[in-house]
């Protein structure tokens, strides 16, 4: 089944938006409050959709076998979900989630349950789930199809746009912090943001800071660290400095005293 492109980035975007709803969900089972979740401001986690148009481009020719759907849905996904930690981590100096409590885990990046999860879904994705919504959208014709395309991808585009801002200035109140606790820092990272309104109060909403701990260590420990470097440096080039005058004042002396004793 050979799709356009307008067709997949809606299927992307139909996805991610299905993520972002499990996502909140399974937070509100776990604190029974209902929160906007995900890295954009939108209803939306990319991430989904990603692993859902690379499932259905790669993998829709493999429709009648189950087994490779299963073993290579799960490869797909969690090789994306590893790269986009690790990307991510790149990015904002933080690790914004970890795996390493749980069992069969890749440096706590991705672990053996999401795995397979990721495979059972790329099975009924390609053999049930896919088939039907891309039917449904076929049936809005190929003008209807591009101009929805289009407008999502300029909503999406502005949602990356504030959203990677809003994000940097979490990092920064994070790095504000000048604590060595890390609930004080949690408690105070959420003040700040809270004080600024406006979008930052989504942030606090959608971010789980009580199990944030990590995150919140990764930005601490690397401010401290680069401040114990400029540290060092410094008492490196005072010590420096004293052996120098030290050096030079033991000179004067010997000088001093060899001019007195030909004298």
């Amino acid at each position: 089944m050979k799709l356009s492109l307008a067709i997949y980035f809606i299927l992307f975007v139909i996805y991610s938006v299905v993520g972002w709803a499990v996502e909140s969900l399974f937070c509100y089972y776990k604190t029974k409050k209902l929160v906007n979740r995900g890295f954009l401001i939108g209803p939306i986690c990319p991430i989904y959709g990603l692993g859902a148009a690379a499932i259905i481009f790669f993998l829709s020719k493999y429709k009648d076998d189950i087994f490779v759907l299963f073993v290579m849905g799960a490869f797909i996904c969690s090789l994306l979900e590893y790269l986009t930690s690790y990307i991510m981590e790149k990015l904002f100096k933080a690790r914004w989630w970890d795996y390493s409590d749980k069992k069969f885990h890749l440096n706590g990046r991705v672990c053996a349950q999401n795995t397979i999860a990721f495979g059972i879904m790329g099975v009924l994705l390609v053999s049930f789930i896919n088939p039907f919504i891309v039917n449904m959208i076929e049936k809005l014709g190929r003008i209807t199809i591009n101009s929805i395309a289009i407008v999502l991808v300029v909503l999406l585009l502005v949602d990356l746009v504030v959203s990677f801002k809003i994000i940097r200035g979490f990092t920064k109140a994070a790095s504000s912090i000048k604590k060595d606790s890390t609930e004080e820092i949690t408690k105070k990272v959420r003040e700040i943001l809270v004080k600024r309104g406006g979008l930052y109060k989504r942030l606090v909403s959608a971010f789980d800071f009580e199990a944030s701990s990590k995150l919140i260590r990764d930005i601490t420990s690397r401010i401290r660290d680069e401040a114990k470097k400029k540290v060092d440096g410094a008492k490196k080039t005072v010590n420096e400095v004293k052996e120098v005058t030290k050096e030079k004042i033991n000179k004067r002396k010997n000088r001093n005293r060899d001019e007195n004793g030909s004298k």
